[in-house]
């Protein structure tokens, strides 16, 4: 296959692009993302065909947030979405008659820094993002692995607290209640509550309450040194860093590529990461570490990955 199209669902906005078999974006197309699930797919098919518009495509490939189904046709559950069991494939092929893959937005976007990005030198990498929530993806042996009925990666959604804090996917104690964006605001706002007076930098980034406290708070608050928003980043990584662990424990995967907003955050918080992945690592004394890296491809990765994944077929 030449050139294919990658669509990167968001919650705002619906981004397409023309991608080449190098991983190049030749040129994108946005459109303000819907409010009803039926819009979201007319948009998925306008957003395809003004971006291809004049271009020979042979396939495209799209990034959806929620569980597929192993045929990479329909979207089982979507949590913003409202999709239950929705024959996305089938819907969008009919609208834009090209062959059609569906994937989930995380494997979408390891898939992406598999081959284009961070883990372009490996072939065993575990892909981890940590945005709002966390997702992530697996890549053994030079393939994306989804689990029998294609849900796998599912790691935000792993207990690490039994009967700690509630999630939004209904469980309590997920991953992602502790090592992600949101957890990180958590633990800014807290911790700014009980001291105030070693938190001035951070909270005059804001409307200085804790309550008004955001994440690109946290981040520039962090970078001036302020004592409460650095120490919120360590309390992130260090439940970062132990997760990683016990991914380790379960693939020992040559590297873990660490994106998502978070992460745009550097060394701040991939050394504090790194420190604890090797402190809570089994045997990290005596066996090989997989390196920990940073996502190279930023919001890219999941469009990329999907233009990638359709190219494969």
């Amino acid at each position: 296959m030449g050139l294919t199209i990658g669509v990167d669902i968001g919650g705002t906005k619906i981004a397409a692009g023309v991608v080449d078999e190098d991983g190049t974006i030749l040129d994108t197309s946005k459109v303000a993302t819907p409010p009803t699930p039926e819009g979201v797919v007319d948009a998925i098919a306008d957003v395809v065909k003004a971006v291809g518009k004049g271009t020979s495509v042979d396939a495209v490939g799209i990034g959806a947030a929620g569980y597929v189904d192993d045929k990479r046709a329909t979207v089982l559950f979507a949590p913003n979405i409202y999709w239950r069991h929705e024959a996305l494939k089938d819907k969008v092929e009919q609208r834009v008659s090209l062959p059609v893959v569906v994937e989930n937005d995380a494997n979408a976007a390891a898939w992406g820094e598999y081959r284009f990005g961070a883990g372009a030198d490996h072939e065993d990498v575990i892909c981890v993002t940590l945005g709002t929530g966390i997702g992530g993806g697996i890549i053994i042996g030079g393939r994306l692995y989804r689990g029998r009925f294609g849900v796998a990666g599912e790691f935000g959604h792993v207990r690490v607290v039994p009967d700690g804090l509630l999630c939004g996917c209904g469980s309590q104690g997920c991953w992602e209640q502790y090592a992600s964006g949101r957890a990180l605001v958590r633990y800014a706002q807290q911790r700014a509550t009980a001291t105030p007076e070693t938190a001035e930098i951070l909270l005059a980034q804001g409307d200085g309450t804790p309550e008004g406290i955001e994440g690109r708070h946290v981040s520039a608050a962090a970078r001036q040194g302020d004592p409460v928003a650095v120490d919120s980043f360590r309390e992130l990584a260090r439940w970062a860093g132990a997760g990683l662990a016990d991914l380790a424990s379960l693939f020992d995967p040559a590297a873990f590529i660490v994106g998502g907003g978070v992460s745009d955050e550097g060394d701040l918080v991939l050394d504090p990461i790194r420190k604890s992945f090797r402190r809570w690592l089994v045997g990290g004394r005596f066996r090989p570490h997989a390196q920990v890296l940073a996502a190279q491809l930023g919001g890219r990765a999941g469009l990329v990955g999907a233009a990638d994944l359709a190219r494969q077929g």
